[in-house]
């Protein structure tokens, strides 16, 4: 493999995960393999070992009628395994006399690959009744194991027991593949791996995926040569696949890991835990030693036990942590579904909060809002997290991080208190989400020699390939930057708060809806009654006031002091009734009337509008206008000139005992895509404890014999502006004056 490139030598470490070990198109010499037609028996590839008379092209039943029968009765049984199925043991006449083979047989497309394995003299002292007691044994012990170190400590001693080999080592996976060593059995002529970790770079991807595959794995022998299989490639042209091969050759850099270790020969066996590769049981021998096939079964067959004990042991474990979350789970969702408002339930709850999912520190974050619970960043980091996970591409519904800053670097600020993080999105539209925070927890990893160096370049300068790394002293190495992994129980719980939290939202929603559409119905029906009312009560008013007026001018001199007062009572009173009819009418109508935008000039439209409220006012009073630029505006002129009207003109009433009236009018920078109008006083002002009521229907701040009015011009402001989607709010300062705010929606001009 050339690694170099021009002057510059790049060491590429991922070349391991792209070596094709499943067609390496040899095996070991411990054995020989045919390679036969399905259908014909025909020997169309075979190792370069095979006996002179299983030439390719042969029929197998002509070339070894023995073993052809073996393969016929496995054929006709139509037995079906994934992975090679152990047949039965022959004898065959070699070159060098009779030798008796385990036979084992796996197909591969339309192909039936017999392997023959060698039994030696050691074999035959090994036999079914031998190991039976044994496993017997390994099942009693099981029960009396308390942990899961117990359970690898056991089956570590007695795999060992059953190969004869040096040692034997429990090996489990981590989620980023790295391994560790929980337990260790040996003879003390190999040193001792015990609690170290081994780079995932040392069991490459396919690697594992043959480990996943076939189960079992022997290397009697690691100073070896390859047989080549011949032809090189099938009948179809492709080389032949060996992942389900008893017999298949190793990696070259593999041996050349053994020879560095030490090691001879090897074996392993995979542990699947639910059909996923949880580790594996790797054994080792100094010399070279090859393990007889009974006792290599009687291994997988106690593997198999152990990875039961073990689902079951890990199973009970995350169902007793599921049904505690489940608890703490079902006290939040009684709390939220108390809350007007879910966040208040989970707020009013930080202790539950965070032991949904064994997290020191919370947040609820919105758009508009950051609410921390326990030990967190601060709300300006948390808000930095809060816009990267909301705009990252892949964003998903939860998001699981126990090295936070390797995804978000600004992360390693804030690391003591939160390296690990669990998120989940309770809205895409909106952008909210839950977080909770773990620590940083320090700690020292022991590595089976550098995991920075898994990999050397040729040292004698030959053709450059990859070599596995030579030492495998203990190497420390302090681990910063992480939290205590996020169990499957914790993700899980954090999910389902998600999907309550999306349905008590989504019942909300749901009674909101209902709600608007009785609200929006019932406001037909006042908006009718009213302005049915108002208009049906104009004329009678009017009557009222003409006809008082008659009396008043024809019959003035026959009423009594008495008398004319009361009329000139029911002349005032019929006009300010009058006044609020036609108020209520125009209230009415602001619903019913078609808005029709168009773009305009703000100042122009608040000259007009300053003109005709000064036709009212009296020539002796002092009033200084401060109108800024107002550039212009997308909206209902006829609605606008309402808002600007009613403004003014409450600007002129309310500052008319003041000596010098200033009014002034302007705009402040737009922002959130509104433009913000203001109309400010020096006038009376009001309690900003009743700003509340400011902009309600019939509400006023002052009696109606220190100022007249209605109460309804601001009500018919905020409801003009609120259907051109903007927004009114006021402040003010009793005796000190009053400032009146509208927005209204940024709009871009065409031109």
């Amino acid at each position: 493999m050339n690694l170099r490139s021009g002057a510059a030598q790049r060491l590429d470490v991922t070349a391991c995960d792209r070596e094709p070990i499943h067609i390496v198109g040899s095996v070991q010499p411990h054995g020989f393999l045919l390679g036969l037609d399905a259908r014909s028996l025909a020997i169309v590839q075979a190792s370069a070992n095979a006996p002179a008379a299983a030439a390719v092209g042969t029929i197998l039943d002509a070339a070894l009628p023995d073993l052809a029968a073996v393969v016929r009765h496995h054929l006709a049984a139509a037995e079906t395994q994934d992975g090679a199925l152990y047949l039965r043991t022959v004898t065959l006449e070699t070159g060098s006399g009779r030798q008796a083979y385990e036979v084992a047989a796996h197909r591969v497309d339309d192909l039936v690959v017999v392997e023959l394995e060698e039994i030696d003299a050691a074999a035959a002292d090994i036999g079914v009744d031998l190991l039976t007691p044994r496993l017997r044994a390994f099942v009693e012990r099981l029960h009396t194991a308390r942990t899961v170190e117990d359970l690898c400590r056991f089956v570590a001693e007695d795999i060992r027991q059953i190969t004869g080999l040096d040692r034997a080592l429990v090996y489990r996976f981590d989620r980023d593949w790295h391994g560790t060593v929980l337990a260790e059995a040996g003879n003390g002529v190999l040193p001792s791996y015990l609690d170290l970790r081994f780079p995932a770079s040392d069991i490459p991807v396919q690697a594992r995926e043959l480990y996943r595959r076939n189960r079992l794995r022997i290397i009697p022998d690691a100073g070896y040569v390859p047989v080549p299989i011949r032809p090189a490639t099938t009948p179809s042209g492709r080389p032949l696949d060996l992942s389900q091969s008893v017999l298949r050759s190793v990696s070259p850099v593999h041996v050349e890991y053994m020879r560095n270790m030490g090691t001879m020969a090897s074996m392993s066996v995979s542990i699947l835990v639910d059909g996923a590769l949880w580790g594996l049981i790797s054994c080792h021998n100094r010399a070279p030693k090859r393990v007889p096939l009974q006792a290599r079964n009687a291994c997988d067959v106690l593997t198999q036990i152990f990875a039961l004990q073990l689902s079951a042991r890990e199973r009970g474990a995350q169902s007793e942590r599921r049904l505690a979350l489940g608890a703490v789970q079902a006290r939040l969702l009684g709390f939220m579904a108390e809350e007007d408002s879910f966040v208040d339930g989970l707020l009013n709850h930080p202790d539950d909060v965070l032991a949904l999912v064994d997290a020191t520190g919370a947040a609820v974050v919105t758009a508009d809002r950051c609410r921390l619970l326990g030990a967190t960043p601060t709300e300006r980091e948390v808000r930095g997290l809060y816009r990267w996970l909301s705009a990252r591409e892949e964003a998903e519904e939860v998001f699981v991080s126990e090295a936070l800053s390797e995804a978000f670097p600004a992360a390693a600020a804030f690391a003591g208190r939160a390296s690990g993080l669990l998120a989940v999105s309770v809205s895409k539209k909106y952008a909210s989400y839950i977080l909770w925070f773990r620590p940083e927890v320090v700690r020292t990893v022991k590595w089976g020699g550098n995991p920075v160096k898994a990999v050397e370049p040729d040292p004698d300068g030959g053709p450059d390939r990859l070599h596995p790394r030579k030492s495998f002293e203990i190497w420390k190495e302090t681990v910063k930057g992480r939290s205590l992994p996020w169990s499957d129980p914790e993700v899980e719980a954090a999910k389902d708060l998600r999907a309550s939290v999306l349905g008590i939202v989504l019942r909300r929603a749901e009674e909101l809806a209902a709600m608007s559409e009785e609200l929006q119905r019932t406001n037909k029906e006042l908006e009718a009654f009213s302005y049915s009312v108002s208009h049906d009560l104009r004329a009678p008013f009017r009557h009222i006031v003409g006809y008082a007026n008659l009396l008043k001018t024809r019959e003035g001199a026959q009423l009594s002091d008495k008398g004319r007062h009361y009329v000139e009572t029911i002349i005032e009173a019929a006009f300010s009734a009058g006044t609020l009819v036609d108020s209520l009418l125009s209230f009415s109508q602001m619903g019913r009337h078609a808005l029709n935008k168009v773009w305009g000039d703000m100042n122009a439209l608040v000259e007009e509008v300053r003109r005709k409220v000064l036709r009212d006012v009296t020539p002796d009073r002092t009033i200084r206008w401060e109108i800024a630029p107002l550039g212009r505006a997308y909206a209902d002129p006829v609605m606008l000139r309402l808002v600007l009207e009613n403004l003014l003109s409450n600007a002129v009433k309310y500052t008319r005992d003041t000596a010098e009236a200033v009014i002034a009018v302007g705009s402040l920078p737009p922002r959130d895509g509104e433009a913000v109008y203001y109309v400010r006083d020096n006038g009376a002002g009001f309690d900003m404890a009743y700003v509340d009521k400011l902009f309600g229907v019939f509400q006023r701040l002052h009696r109606v014999e220190e100022f007249e009015g209605t109460g309804i011009g601001l009500a018919n402001v905020r409801r003009i502006v609120e259907r051109h989607g903007g927004r009114t709010w006021a402040e003010g300062t009793l005796g000190r004056g009053a400032t009146f705010y509208f927005t209204l929606p940024i709009r871009e001009e065409a031109h």
